[in-house]
């Protein structure tokens, strides 16, 4: 039988039962958990790690006094949290469903394809991969399964909104291949197609990833896939940040024009910390690869290989019991009303970030998110300086490079904000202006105590009523 739950219309009183509702889950939760500990620690003399849960209740007062504004982060539902704090955790599971190293493994199977299901409905996806611990080691299988060591891939500049795991030198990615890397104009701040295609001819890469972690602006995979189909390259695709936006079709889909997209699940999906693979359309791998039958495998079987036994051991399956859960929720009316609003609010924001003098690059913003330049309101003042101020006055941004910065990417002359987060926690267009200038004024006065301490009493004043998930 179904569970419904009462929830009134009223956005007010709705947001009131939510945190009512919450509160009793939770308190049932630890009753339920006081009652199991106590007899197991009776049992066995277990004590309470009293350190350890100190510090994860400072965190929840962290998260929930403040405001979260970093790109990459949001907060996730009960049952997500649930899902991943479950017996699952328990269970080996090396392999894929139906196909396991380890007994034991039929209700894993069920939770495991499940999840793969509800991925390939979400993205109009043919197959899914949702064993990768990241997005990091998605882009890593995925590279295993195309190219050698030594081999030539391109992918955005780290500095120019890219990714770590796009070519960084301190990365796999950077350290096992040849990188050649695309940038973004500098009048424009927007991609340079047209000299990513003349490098692409030049240097013929493998690989040509679209994506990066701090772009503000939608892409053109369909050109991105005529500029790969010229050299033969596989074209992929890391979603990671706005994958939302894409799952609901508010951004171009990736995984129409893509031969592998790879994406976080934590980020605007607003699942558990992870990564998935996944492709519109399965095809023969075009480097002529066997099965020991001699038949030419396809490339949804390099890519399995890849991630296991490739890269990864045992598969995590609460976190993917936990992906499953959340692509659950992506799939609602309710996730598509969040989307909008995230964007809504990324509009409104980047807007009262101009209209207060700051250069925000490329303009303004598609997606989620905004790269904001200091330098030409702030000469002096570093992105490390700024976020440090902005985090004592319970403001938590991050330090960014920007293209064509002047600085180190240990200072950066930029910040990078987003609306996922804050989103989830219930702000409207509204309260993004007061948001602006909070973070203007602090800004303003990087060094005084005093005004920081103002400020932070106005970011907990806003924030004290709101629950961490109010949708």
């Amino acid at each position: 039988m179904q569970k419904y739950v009462f929830c009134p219309n009223n956005n007010y009183m709705r947001m009131i039962f939510l945190q009512f509702y919450s509160f009793i889950n939770y308190y049932t939760y630890l009753c339920n958990s006081a009652i199991i500990n106590l007899k197991y620690n009776n049992l066995f003399d277990m004590q309470r790690d009293t350190q350890i849960f100190d510090l994860i209740q400072k965190e929840r007062e962290r998260q929930t006094k403040g405001i979260e504004l970093i790109a990459s982060e949001n907060f996730v539902s009960d049952q997500v949290m649930e899902a991943m704090g479950s017996v699952m955790t328990n269970k080996y599971a090396e392999g894929y469903p139906g196909k396991r190293y380890y007994g034991g493994c039929q209700v894993v199977d069920q939770s495991e394809t499940i999840a793969i299901e509800r991925a390939k409905k979400l993205y109009g996806a043919c197959w899914a991969n949702v064993q990768p611990h990241s997005g990091a080691q998605a882009n890593m299988a995925v590279f295993l399964a195309c190219m050698n060591a030594g081999d030539t891939f391109m992918g955005m500049d780290l500095n120019h909104g890219g990714h770590l795991s796009h070519g960084s030198p301190v990365n796999f990615s950077g350290l096992m291949y040849k990188v050649v890397g695309y940038q973004v104009k500098e009048e424009t701040g927007t991609v340079d197609y047209d000299d990513m295609e003349k490098k692409a001819l030049e240097f013929r890469p493998k690989i040509i990833i679209g994506g990066g972690s701090a772009y503000s602006r939608d892409w053109d995979w369909e050109r991105m896939r005529a500029i790969a189909d010229k050299i033969g390259a596989i074209l992929m695709g890391d979603i990671s940040h706005p994958s939302g936006l894409i799952a609901k079709g508010y951004l171009k889909p990736a995984v129409k024009y893509c031969h592998i997209v790879t994406t976080t699940t934590h980020k605007t999906l607003r699942g558990p910390r992870g990564g998935m693979i996944l492709m519109g359309q399965d095809f023969d791998n075009p480097w002529g690869k066997t099965t020991p039958k001699g038949e030419i495998k396809k490339m949804s079987a390099l890519l399995d290989s890849a991630v296991f036994p490739g890269t990864q051991g045992g598969p995590l399956e609460h976190v993917i019991a936990a992906k499953a859960v959340a692509l659950g929720e992506a799939l609602t009316d309710s996730y598509d009303q969040y989307i909008q609003q995230v964007m809504k609010n990324a509009k409104v924001m980047s807007e009262a970030f101009v209209n207060k003098g700051y250069k925000v690059i490329s303009g303004g913003t598609d997606n989620h998110l905004m790269l904001i330049d200091l330098r030409t309101k702030f000469p002096e003042l570093t992105g490390k300086e700024a976020e440090n101020a902005l985090v004592a006055a319970d403001i938590t941004v991050n330090k960014n490079m920007v293209p064509f910065d002047s600085r180190s990417a240990f200072k950066t002359s930029g910040l990078r904000v987003g609306t996922p987060a804050i989103t989830t926690r219930g702000l409207k267009e509204g309260d993004m202006q007061v948001i602006v200038d909070m973070i203007d004024t602090v800004l303003c006065n990087p060094t005084d105590e005093a005004v920081r301490a103002k400020i932070t009493g106005q970011v907990n004043e806003m924030m004290q009523n709101r629950p961490l998930f109010a949708w």
